[in-house]
């Protein structure tokens, strides 16, 4: 009979990323599950002895030290092995961003398998979910921070060498970008960005410019204008606090950067943006929302 310790973690479930179950099991020879379905994303990885992975019309056979994902409603089936049985942690999880996390860790539908060297690391994450299992803010958040050190783990030994020259190109600039975006407002540089996805600036450069058609640097600084332009029509904060506000502690450079991107100073382009809808003012406004439509589809 499977010795197994399961925890389903009810109440309401929204957000980013949240657990919905987990648990470990040593499993009896030959014992199995499937063929099913799950609701949500359920992850497991094996401690020890071995066992059999079917998703698509594909097997794995599994051994200590790889793991497996189920998809949300994907036919699966997994099998202990008859000789050497498998003992296995589990974390089942939902929310908007799992399906973005999954794909970014290079796990899918086609690559369900991965592999790894932390056995006690994932081991420790689910035993200390089970641990904190009542009820309350401080469990719930204790619980989903050992979910993002669990899939910290697994994406630790994702191999995105794997994936096709197409594929890495735009893994790399996606996450650049996105960094940017969400550091535009702190004073970054672009060995920054660089340090942040794991390649040379130089690498990073030439991805760039194929992707985008413009080097990093111009992005970063383009993003940031396009930023204090909006400030500077919707607001009224004064010009170095914008300034501030967009990544720029020296208000001239900032001015500088502003009068070569939109030909005009900042104090001058409020005021343009203050007669009303006259031609510059949608020009300026067409330029800021192609920008943002250019980010956007990078990011679809």
């Amino acid at each position: 009979m499977e010795k197994a310790y399961k925890l389903e973690f009810f109440g309401e479930k929204k957000g980013n990323l949240f657990v919905n179950c987990c648990g470990m099991s040593k499993t009896e020879p030959l014992h199995c599950f499937g063929p099913a379905i799950k609701p949500h994303y359920v992850i497991h990885f094996v401690l020890s002895g071995k066992g059999m992975f079917s998703i698509g019309n594909k097997e794995y056979l599994l051994e200590q030290g790889y793991g497996f994902v189920i998809p949300p409603d994907e036919l699966t089936f997994y099998q202990a092995d008859e000789q050497n049985p498998w003992t296995y942690v589990w974390i089942g999880f939902n929310g908007s961003m799992a399906e973005e996390l999954v794909k970014s860790m290079g796990l899918s539908l086609t690559a369900p398998v991965f592999k790894s060297d932390k056995e006690k690391e994932f081991a420790q994450a689910v035993m200390d979910m089970i641990e904190h299992n009542t009820f309350g803010v401080a469990n719930d958040l204790r619980r989903n921070g050992q979910l993002y050190l669990f899939l910290s783990l697994i994406a630790e030994s994702a191999h995105i060498e794997e994936h096709g020259e197409m594929d890495k190109a735009d893994y790399y600039v996606r996450r650049a970008v996105e960094f940017i975006m969400s550091n535009y407002c702190n004073p970054i540089k672009i060995t920054d960005v660089a340090d942040y996805v794991c390649i040379n600036r130089s690498y990073l450069y030439t991805l760039f410019k194929k992707a985008m058609g413009m080097s990093p640097q111009q992005f970063l600084t383009t993003f940031r204008i396009t930023k204090a332009a909006e400030l500077l029509q919707t607001t009224g904060l004064p010009v170095e606090s914008i300034a501030l506000s967009c990544g720029y502690s020296d208000p001239l450079v900032f001015t500088k950067s502003f009068k070569l991107l939109k030909k005009m100073s900042p104090s001058s382009y409020r005021k343009e943006m203050q007669k009303g809808e006259t031609r510059k003012n949608k020009e300026y406004l067409k330029q800021i929302e192609d920008f943002i439509n250019q980010v956007n589809r990078l990011n679809s």
